[in-house]
């Protein structure tokens, strides 16, 4: 009798090289050109080119592109007065020398931003105009930098708690809530071409939908400029339905704005917590049990996750003219944030393309939504 183990193993092996050997003449910026861009966030390794077979990648795949880090507050302005663009300029001109769309994040958020941001000489917390003052230098000086060049900014990111309401950041609390209202306005003054976006997860659940909802209509009744809605989109294998990301864009592209999937992975491992959430200061301890596949990830589940990307991007193409863009948090699995994250030490395998920035079976999924084999 055949071993049914080596069996499974000759499959899977099979499946990826077929994967592989396809996605030599095959694109996914291609595959979908006419429906939406499809991009990838990028580390300093790739898009300065010291991850060379990464930025191949990158250049082969994807139209547009996102920065993980580098324009972040802490990067870009460490300290009072001083600014660091030399990540960033390296992150643009990569963006350029492809021809591809360039995005911008982020400039507002309660995380990863020095604590000197929000406090005056002495320590002691800012006035509302000293803040605002702070956040228009920050957002006139970076924005400036790159006018006409970035063509969409992430102005601001996760603003809101899971009931919908607004998160109390120092940025709330200091300055008030219509600090989104500003940064935007600041934004809009920096670049009157760019499109600007807010940002947020956990979208496909309705307090919180509801409460971007009412958000982006509160600031098109003030006459702000917002192109757009980012829902992170950091799903698991079951969740959200399909059904439910079809609703999910639905109530957001209602607002008359236009809709991006800005951070797209597909979690395949146990739930580490109770609550889902992407909050990245949160962080559990666990044990084996939540890190199942440390060397490699069996057939059966490489096959469920293929069919939760193909799920995901028919929902995608139903939408087109609603959603924008398509960008995944990372290129290959060793770059997701979810190796590591609530978890330190799990190996994860969330996105297209492995380790070795090869063409996983969702990868060839995905393609055969765009293309499928009778057209």
């Amino acid at each position: 009798m055949r071993n049914p183990t080596r069996a499974i193993h000759w499959l899977a092996i099979t499946i990826l090289a077929a994967s592989q050997t396809r996605a030599q003449t095959q694109s996914l910026k291609d595959a979908f050109a006419g429906a939406f861009k499809v991009g990838a966030a990028l580390n300093a390794k790739q898009f300065s080119g010291v991850d060379a077979r990464g930025a191949a990648l990158v250049k082969a795949q994807f139209n547009t592109i996102s920065p993980e880090n580098v324009l972040k507050w802490e990067v870009v302005h460490p300290r009072p007065g001083v600014y660091d663009f030399a990540q960033s300029d390296r992150y643009v001109a990569f963006g350029e020398a492809n021809g591809m769309f360039i995005i911008g994040h982020t400039l507002v958020w309660h995380s990863q931003v020095p604590r000197w941001v929000f406090q005056d000489s002495t320590g002691k917390p800012l006035s509302r105009d000293a803040l605002l003052a702070r956040m228009r230098d920050h957002i006139q000086t970076v924005v400036g930098r790159y006018k006409g060049r970035i063509k969409g900014w992430d102005v601001v990111n996760e603003a809101l708690n899971e009931d919908g309401t607004l998160r109390h950041s120092p940025w709330q609390t200091i300055i008030g809530d219509d600090y989104i209202e500003k940064a935007f306005e600041f934004a809009h003054e920096a670049d009157p071409a760019a499109e600007l976006y807010y940002n947020d997860y956990n979208l496909e659940f309705p307090a919180k939908r509801a409460g971007v909802v009412a958000l982006v209509l509160k600031l098109k009744s003030e006459g702000v400029t917002i192109t757009a809605v980012g829902s992170q989109t950091h799903d698991k294998l079951a969740f959200p339905t399909p059904a439910r990301l079809d609703s999910t864009i639905t109530a957001l592209a209602a607002t008359g704005v236009k809709v991006n999937l800005t951070e797209l992975d597909v979690d395949v491992l146990p739930s580490a917590t109770r609550n889902q959430t992407a909050d990245v200061g949160l962080s559990v301890q666990g044990g084996t049990s939540i890190n199942p596949y440390p060397d490699s990830l069996p057939a059966a589940i490489q096959e469920q996750l293929a069919k939760r990307y193909a799920d995901i991007f028919r929902v995608l193409l139903a939408h087109r003219g609603t959603v924008d863009r398509v960008t995944f948090w990372g290129v290959g699995d060793g770059d997701s944030w979810l190796n590591n994250w609530p978890v330190r030490g799990r190996t994860s395998y969330p996105l297209l393309f492995d380790r070795a920035d090869r063409p996983k079976p969702a990868f060839d999924a995905v393609i055969r939504v765009a293309r499928p084999p009778h057209a």
